[in-house]
């Protein structure tokens, strides 16, 4: 279990270490995708101890999680999948049930991507249904959320704040449901660069005084995606806990770029703890 970030007395603190997530969407096939996760596994063994500092989730297409998973488990990464059904069972052909995603070793599921939302038509409500469905299996729902839109960064906080509040269920489950919020706002997605810092870190405190007033028992943590890569983890607020990086970390160098940065950022905090 890795605890939440608290917020509280107008401070972040983080208490977790720092999520790295990388979506490989449907850019590679098979083959592709086990070369790919082999060498990222070799980048995350160079670094002894990286545990302690940074958690890596690889998130392969459907018919590559279980071998992901067979790869990358023993060596402490995780792996998520790219959706779920929010039905539990039944005839819905395509879809694919959590219990599938438990048993072939799914750590994470990603809910609510805007790709699934503009392009395959997923409401508030259904993202809402696989919110609750992924922590009824004990999954950890890697939930997407962002404005359409380049706005200021008040008016980004209260529709990401929205989407959150809509996306949750009114009452998590029993025990200690964890919550990995990815802030992407759309406008920034494929874009030449980020969203400037300032605008992340208030969105993202926005996003975490929310759970800590409303879902007070969640274990939360919120990452930026949204043209991520490196130099930019450095210069982001606590509050920021990771970053969910896409096609630039697709090149396993630009990857292990980032992942120095966390490991520095990490023992940087430390150090002013």
């Amino acid at each position: 279990m890795n605890p939440a970030v608290a917020v509280a007395t107008g401070r972040d603190l983080p208490t977790a270490p720092t999520f790295l997530g990388v979506s490989l969407k449907m850019y590679f096939d098979h083959d592709t995708t086990l070369e790919w996760t082999k060498a990222i596994l070799d980048i995350v063994t160079a670094r002894p101890g990286l545990e302690d500092d940074v958690e890596v989730a690889v998130i392969p297409s459907f018919p590559s999680l279980q071998a992901v998973s067979r790869l990358a488990n023993p060596l402490g990464v995780q792996v998520g999948a790219q959706n779920l059904s929010e039905h539990l069972d039944g005839p819905y052909t395509g879809e694919v049930s959590w219990r599938s995603l438990v048993q072939v070793g799914c750590r994470y599921v990603e809910i609510g991507h805007s790709e699934r939302r503009t392009l395959f038509g997923e409401t508030d409500q259904i993202v809402a249904a696989k919110t609750a469905v992924a922590w009824s299996a004990g999954l950890v729902p890697l939930l997407c959320l962002g404005e359409a839109r380049r706005q200021a960064p008040d008016e980004a906080a209260s529709q990401c704040v929205q989407q959150l509040a809509d996306a949750i269920p009114t009452t998590p489950p029993l025990g200690q449901p964890e919550l990995v919020i990815a802030y992407e706002p759309r406008w920034a997605i494929g874009a030449e660069r980020a969203a400037s810092a300032d605008h992340i870190g208030r969105v993202a405190h926005s996003l975490h005084r929310w759970m800590a007033q409303h879902r007070p028992a969640v274990a939360v943590r919120v990452i930026y995606g949204g043209t991520a890569g490196p130099g930019l983890l450095s210069r982001l607020p606590p509050c920021v806990d990771g970053l969910f990086l896409g096609r630039l970390a697709h090149e396993p160098t630009v990857f292990a770029e980032v992942l120095d940065e966390a490991v520095a950022r990490a023992v940087a905090a430390r150090r002013t703890a």
